[in-house]
């Protein structure tokens, strides 16, 4: 992990999270088809420089927690056919989600 000043960690393992429903402009890190949609932390993966503010030469910090968050497919894409308990795992950064 990380020591350059990370922010806390707001969630844990099992918790049900909800990515941040909003479109900013430039270099972005999160998948456009998940925002808005809710998943599980399945870990988290450490506290990072924030990747957005990199792509600008800035320094990134404080550091950002990165989780592993899983979704249900069918959370995701509402005509999705196949297993009802297929996921996607997507690493996304803490200031992308909020409690669900």
């Amino acid at each position: 992990m990380t020591t350059i000043n990370p922010m806390p960690a707001r969630f844990k393992a099992g918790d049900r999270v909800k990515v941040r429903k909003t479109y900013p402009p430039g270099h972005v890190r999160t998948p456009y088809y998940c925002r808005g949609r809710t998943g599980t932390v399945e870990r988290l993966c450490g506290a990072f420089p924030n990747p957005e503010e990199l792509a600008y030469n800035r320094p990134g910090l404080p550091a950002q927690p990165l989780y592993r968050v899983l979704f249900n497919c069918r959370e995701l894409w509402a005509d999705y056919q196949e297993r009802a308990d297929d996921v996607v795992e997507i690493e996304i950064y803490q200031h992308w989600l909020e409690p669900a």
